[in-house]
């Protein structure tokens, strides 16, 4: 992943794995801390730089776009970020890239290079021969670089994950379950996921102690309140609900002044053939 520099053409880069966010963060990182923060950066549209989501409601109505994490701590830095639309449009660096691959690569088999370790190690060396010979003087001596005095970089060259906290005080991610070990009042939590493979999980920007549980806490049953038979009601021997209804026989003095109601005449069915 490499660095040029669009005023005087001085190189910076380091070897990686694979090109994703933890490794632009990681060279990113690297670049500011030994040059300072750009005004500007010029990538193409890969899913790391660019977010492939389409637009929310929200953004639409911000009219604003999805950014991907490396957008978003751009964005926290101050840095603007500008998307080649074709390889022709960043063919400066384009350039780079073929000529490291020709000259750098030759260079690292005459020293016997192999592996992604050393190979970083002997860029410490080579990148700045390199600049020396191939950089220009700018056209105003203005560095607009900007100092990242004051700015915690790990927290916002970071993976950043909303995550809602639940009623016993977990928070799961990655398919692992976290417990908070302060008292919150709030039901979302930040989790940062950093380069260098630590996790810290914040709320409202201040960070909260936690520690990994391998299931979640059984929540404590309370008992009932305990009822007391001497202070209880009993109903005595001629309440109602004592009563037996079905039991009882009619009297004339349940019916009361109910008048005799004759009884119907039999119905009769004829059949016709």
């Amino acid at each position: 992943m490499g660095y040029i520099d669009d005023a005087t053409g001085r190189v910076y880069g380091r070897f990686y794995g694979y090109e994703g966010t933890i490794p632009a963060m990681d060279s990113f990182t690297r670049y500011i801390k030994k040059y300072g923060l750009p005004m500007a950066i010029y990538l193409d549209k890969h899913t790391t730089y660019k977010s492939p989501a389409q637009p929310t409601l929200e953004d639409e109505l911000n009219g604003t776009e999805p950014l991907s994490e490396f957008g978003r701590a751009l964005g926290e830095l101050g840095v603007e970020l500008i998307h080649a639309h074709s390889p022709q449009a960043k063919g400066r660096i384009e350039r780079l890239f073929n000529t490291l691959q020709d000259r750098l690569v030759k260079e690292m088999r005459l020293e016997g290079i192999s592996t992604i370790e050393e190979a970083n190690a002997f860029l410490v060396s080579y990148l700045p021969r390199y600049s020396r010979r191939f950089a220009v003087p700018p056209k105003k001596k203005e560095n607009l670089h900007r100092s990242p005095e004051g700015l915690d970089l790990d927290a916002v060259l970071c993976m950043k994950t909303e995550r809602t906290l639940r009623n016993d005080n977990t928070i799961q991610h990655e398919r692992k379950l976290y417990q908070i070990e302060d008292r919150l009042r709030t039901k979302k939590v930040m989790v940062e996921e950093r380069i260098d493979g630590t996790m810290r999980i914040r709320c409202n920007g201040v960070c909260v102690s936690f520690h990994e549980i391998m299931q979640r806490p059984v929540r404590e049953q309370k008992e009932p309140p305990f009822c007391s038979r001497s202070t209880a009601h009993t109903p005595s021997a001629g309440h109602p609900w004592r009563r037996r209804w079905n039991k009882r026989p009619i009297t004339p003095e349940h019916c009361g002044n109910m008048e005799k109601v004759p009884p119907l005449p039999h119905s009769h069915s004829t059949a016709t053939g």
